[in-house]
């Protein structure tokens, strides 16, 4: 075997420009953000059942080598993110439903207990 025959990185990028991991729906940042807050692949891929292990160390090992370029996507990311989450929230803002929450929570009868 030559090192040509070597797997490519597992990663693909969705029609939103968004990096998604092995053929799957779990974008690249959920997989390198849970290793940097401290799991370890073995934890990752139980909680991505999706995933396999040996696509998140390689995702791991490609970031470890291409950190600069990896953080400012997620930079960028969390910027897009935080773009549509003001339109949303500009949008239908949650004040009104807050309020009729607390209205009602006001006038309910406390269960006998």
């Amino acid at each position: 075997m030559t090192l040509a025959a070597v797997a490519p990185l597992p990663v693909s990028e969705d029609s939103h420009g968004v990096l998604r991991v092995g053929g799957t729906r779990v974008p690249l940042e959920t997989v390198i953000r849970a290793w940097q807050q401290g799991e370890t692949p073995e934890q990752i891929a139980q909680d991505y059942d999706a995933l396999a292990l040996a696509d998140i160390y390689a995702i791991v090992a490609y970031y470890l080598k291409n950190r600069l370029a990896l953080d400012n996507y997620f930079d960028e990311r969390d910027r897009a993110s935080a773009a549509v989450r003001k339109q949303y929230q500009a949008r239908f803002p949650l004040t009104e439903l807050r309020e009729r929450l607390t209205r009602g929570n006001r006038h309910r009868v406390p269960s006998a207990g």
